[in-house]
């Protein structure tokens, strides 16, 4: 079992320290969620045409009209006012990058953003790694988005690896490591004689790999567990295909691990579809999945922009429910994570989108056809899900749900997140 819902202190070793100094818990709020000033619903609704009229306005090439309803819109948005507020300046930032792509110097909106250019968003006032990794850390901390799915993908692989002595976890995109710690203190906890593990971690960044690596192998020593680390840097080429590098050794039980990864394959889906099936030759025990219920990647920008509105509107909104207006770490988070996302969903177009979000059914359906079978996720995973929400997000607002033996977690009735486990 996985006996730890919170940061131990061997975990806070693997996180690079932020350089905020969190303002508050979540523990701490309950006196937040009865005292704070919730828009009107029919001013929120208003609010949520004028960005969908908006967007169809850019749609159509009619940059004078669209500039000025973004000058009305950009009058009502805040990143520090309510969930609504915050959520249209996001949105108002977005739209403007995407018209100052598409319209002539002449018509080009200049709402605190870079004159009209040719260069993609991800490219545009990118925050450096430290602060999105700050920003990762914050998320992870404030929401219990990202541990639902780690918890619940690490409960699905220890049952699967269970009773197995060298076991390898292929983890595409680690980051920093913070998903293993509890699986490998479970690991270590099953007696004489403890499992090995190795773990291949996937990345962008070299050098993140290697410190990840470093911090995961002093906390496995201080455990007294066997462990090794190989990084695989991903190369971003057509032609690349990551697992032909992926070391595979004779007596080992393969886990892989896809926690928000394989949505930005959806770029090509012959080649997503080759990744799953080369994936299933590998004879993995477990295949764990986690991704956004929503679609992000209809080729419409219309239908994916009010996608995209529905979905950062539970997820604006379940942050305004657990912490204060003055949390740093909820500004960290919905300027620099969720302000990428919606950047990149809103002004990117064609091969630059990364997150191409879709539903759990598409997932399945690809999944399936690429000769995977559902592996329904255990009651003591259900459990351990629950209690995380009950410990440490006390709020009524998230709701668990089961689906063909997968789990969703959402915001009051909007799932947003799945989890799902597959061989």
């Amino acid at each position: 079992m996985l006996g730890s819902f919170g940061s131990t202190s061997h975990e806070e070793e693997l996180e690079d320290p932020s350089p905020a100094t969190p303002s508050t818990t979540v523990l701490d709020l309950h006196h937040f969620r009865h005292h704070r000033h919730t828009p009107p619903a029919d001013t929120i609704v208003h609010m949520r045409q004028l960005l969908i009229s908006c967007a169809e306005l850019v749609s159509r090439s009619d940059f004078s009209a669209a500039h000025r309803l973004l000058t009305i819109l950009s009058a009502n948005s805040s990143p520090y006012g309510d969930s609504t507020e915050r959520l249209l300046h996001q949105f108002t930032k977005s739209l403007s990058l995407r018209l100052n792509r598409y319209a002539t110097a002449s018509t080009a909106v200049t709402i605190g953003l870079p004159s009209p250019s040719t260069r993609s968003p991800s490219s545009i006032n990118q925050p450096d790694s430290a602060v999105i990794q700050s920003s990762y850390l914050s998320l992870n901390q404030v929401t219990p988005f990202i541990r639902f799915a780690q918890l619940t993908a690490n409960q699905a692989i220890l049952e699967a690896v269970q009773n197995q002595q060298a076991i390898h976890v292929l983890d595409f995109d680690i980051l920093h490591g913070v998903q293993w710690p509890p699986l490998m203190q479970a690991i270590a906890e099953r007696g004489f004689p403890s499992p090995s593990l190795r773990i291949t971690g996937t990345g962008s960044d070299l050098d993140i790999l290697c410190r990840t690596g470093d911090r995961l192998a002093k906390f496995a020593h201080s455990l007294g567990l066997k462990f090794r680390f190989h990084p695989l840097l991903l190369i971003n080429t057509d032609d690349y295909d990551p697992t032909s590098t992926v070391l595979l050794l004779p007596g080992e039980t393969l886990a892989v691990n896809c926690v928000l990864y394989l949505h930005r394959l959806l770029g090509d889906r012959d080649r997503a579809r080759l990744f799953l099936r080369r994936i299933k030759s590998m004879s993995p025990k477990v295949v764990t999945v986690a991704e956004r219920e929503a679609n992000h990647n209809h080729p419409a920008f219309l239908q994916r922009f009010a996608e995209a509105v529905d979905h950062y509107s539970a997820v604006f909104d379940s942050l305004e429910a657990t912490l204060p207006p003055a949390s740093r770490e909820r500004l960290a988070v919905e300027e620099v994570w969720f302000g990428r996302e919606i950047a990149d969903i809103v002004a990117a177009d064609a091969e630059s989108r990364r997150e191409r979000h879709e539903r759990f059914r598409s997932w399945e359906v690809m999944l399936r056809s690429s000769g995977f079978n559902n592996l329904p996720l255990s009651p003591f995973a259900l459990s351990q899900a629950k209690l995380l929400l009950r410990l440490h997000y006390p709020s009524e607002g998230y709701r668990l749900h089961i689906l063909n033996n997968s789990f969703f977690l959402g915001w009051q009735n909007q799932p947003l997140f799945s989890v799902s486990s597959w061989q």
